[in-house]
């Protein structure tokens, strides 16, 4: 009988380890991505918007990202990243637009490309700011596409879902989030919806299911230590 509780007691625990590592091993996400993260999403509002790169081509190191601007937006100003070249690449408006001040502005800056002045190891995770103003049309959904280019092959982050498809279905999916209305800005961060930021961007962050499967694997291992001291108890 000693030698049956003794068994029924090591499985209790092996239970309980098995069920936290599953849990973990799911709470974290397939594949990280390349996400947007805006200050403000308020239409018409002036926003930085943080792109994170959370991971190379595989396990190629990454040279450079190119994040293509909507067409609605003219103007953007790069914050500079020290380990980055900053490329803005400009086309002709025709016809002309004015700016806020009254100016007449003949080009608009359709991508910025970063260049790395030194690999970002496929191990690192690096971020690029853009301040730009948002377009006015509340509502509307605004989409990044990056072309994330490494030592070996390029991943493309660019799909959009076509209507009624869930986002969470797309391999690589565009950086994107929602305009909000500005009754609607103490809920921004609820309309933000970055394709990583399941974010986290980080394929190792422990998140709610992960802390959940640490106290399933605690429980378990209580509960067959109780067993085993009742069997002891016993004998």
């Amino acid at each position: 009988m000693m030698l049956l509780e003794r068994r029924r007691v090591a499985q209790l625990g092996a239970l309980g380890l098995f069920t936290a590592a599953a849990v973990a091993l799911t709470a974290t996400p397939a594949a990280a991505h390349v996400t947007v993260s805006p200050s403000v999403t308020t239409a018409g509002a002036y926003t930085v918007l943080t792109f994170g790169v959370p991971h190379g081509c595989d396990t190629s190191a990454t040279t450079k990202v190119s994040i293509r601007i909507p067409e609605q937006i003219v103007s953007v100003t790069p914050t500079v990243n020290s380990n980055w070249a900053v490329q803005k690449v400009m086309a002709e408006l025709n016809p002309p637009i004015k700016d806020s001040h009254g100016n007449e502005v003949t080009q608009r800056v359709t991508e910025v490309v970063y260049t790395a002045k030194t690999p970002l190891p496929a191990d690192l995770r690096d971020t690029f700011e853009l301040s730009l103003k948002l377009p006015d049309t509340v509502g509307e959904t605004l989409a990044f596409p990056a072309v994330q280019t490494c030592e070996q092959g390029e991943t493309p982050w660019v799909e959009m879902p076509a209507a009624g498809q869930n986002p969470d279905e797309l391999q690589y999916p565009a950086p994107s989030f929602v305009l909000t209305a500005k009754a609607d800005a103490d809920n921004a961060e609820a309309s933000v919806q970055p394709v990583s930021q399941t974010t986290e961007e980080s394929t190792g962050g422990t998140g709610v299911l992960s802390w959940i499967a640490l106290v399933l694997g605690a429980l378990g291992l209580v509960a067959g230590g109780l067993a085993l001291l009742r069997t002891r108890r016993a004998a």
